[in-house]
């Protein structure tokens, strides 16, 4: 049920890769509603989360990361970011504290200029906190707001929790008046085949971090709800070399296996119901420049053009 006198906006997360971006979002909505790892650019398409704040319905832009692109896969991710940037109501900047203005951030802050409408509101929110000392922070924020006149800034820890009930408060009094766009009891915006998806692709990333994180894709190419309330997932994981099969799959299975058992927990921790998941690792080596695969990631294929 709508709340009296309801709120409701799109509030995009930008910033670099690794900024927390992921992490503030399931912290925000309650909820792991996006992968979260120590690698960066794991974030590839735009994922909604909706929190509620009072009257206010939050609806969360997970942006991927801003960086400089190399391939078709990053321009679009890019692309992405800055297009879920431009939607928004609210668009909120993330920087890591304890890594401060990189060139990366400064990048980010030329190009708001030219990448979103002159009337956006753009709040900054210094990450991670917890890593340096206040006198850094005072500064670190002092800078930043020399660089860019924000229209609110917060110190954060989005790990933590630190200021994000601040952070979340301002967000509901910044957004317009309106009716909420989803249910009350919808947390994600995100179709739960590309979901489950995603949940794979974090634990082979997890797994493999080392290897080729960024070489591999996950799709859901079956969905069944079964009579007995339980859903059969079919996955393929597709790689782009012959030797990636094999790291893939580990030593008799053992890779895949693993990676398999951490994400049927996690989805059916999700989905409130059992899972039986099945994993296909499939050698596909242009997958990185196929349509089809980017339309079943959630991206633009021609974002990518150079």
């Amino acid at each position: 049920m709508t709340a009296p006198d309801p709120r409701c906006g799109i509030i995009a997360l930008i910033g670099e890769p690794n900024a927390g971006k992921s992490t503030l979002l399931n912290r925000m909505v309650g909820a792991k509603v996006s992968i979260v790892t120590h690698k960066v650019q794991t974030t590839r398409t735009r994922v909604r989360g909706i929190a509620l704040k009072g009257p206010a319905q939050l609806v969360f832009v997970d942006t991927p990361g801003l960086f400089r692109p190399r391939r078709r896969l990053d321009r679009a991710m890019v692309k992405a970011a800055w297009g879920g940037a431009a939607d928004a109501d609210v668009t909120l900047l993330l920087v890591e504290a304890h890594r401060g203005i990189t060139d990366g951030v400064r990048s980010i802050l030329n190009s708001l200029a030219t990448q979103l409408p002159p009337n956006r509101t753009v709040a900054l929110a210094i990450n991670k906190i917890d890593r340096v000392q206040a006198e850094t922070l005072l500064a670190l924020s002092a800078e930043l707001n020399a660089l860019r006149a924000f229209a609110a800034t917060f110190m954060i820890s989005a790990e933590r929790g630190y200021g994000v009930d601040d952070l979340m408060e301002w967000l509901a009094e910044q957004v317009p008046a309106g009716p909420w766009l989803y249910p009350e009891d919808q947390i994600a915006d995100l179709p739960l085949r590309l979901l489950a998806a995603e949940t794979t692709r974090e634990k082979l990333t997890l797994r493999l971090h080392q290897e080729l994180p960024y070489e591999l894709t996950v799709e859901t190419e079956k969905w069944e709800d079964r009579k007995d309330g339980s859903v059969r997932i079919d996955q393929i994981v597709y790689v782009a070399r012959d030797g990636h099969k094999g790291i893939t799959l580990g030593p008799k299975g053992t890779t895949i296996k693993a990676v398999g058992q951490a994400a049927r927990a996690e989805i059916a921790a999700f989905l409130g119901r059992e899972v039986h998941l099945f994993l296909t690792v499939k050698v596909r080596p242009g997958w990185l420049e196929e349509r089809e695969r980017y339309g079943e990631i959630g991206l633009d294929f021609s974002d990518g053009e150079p």
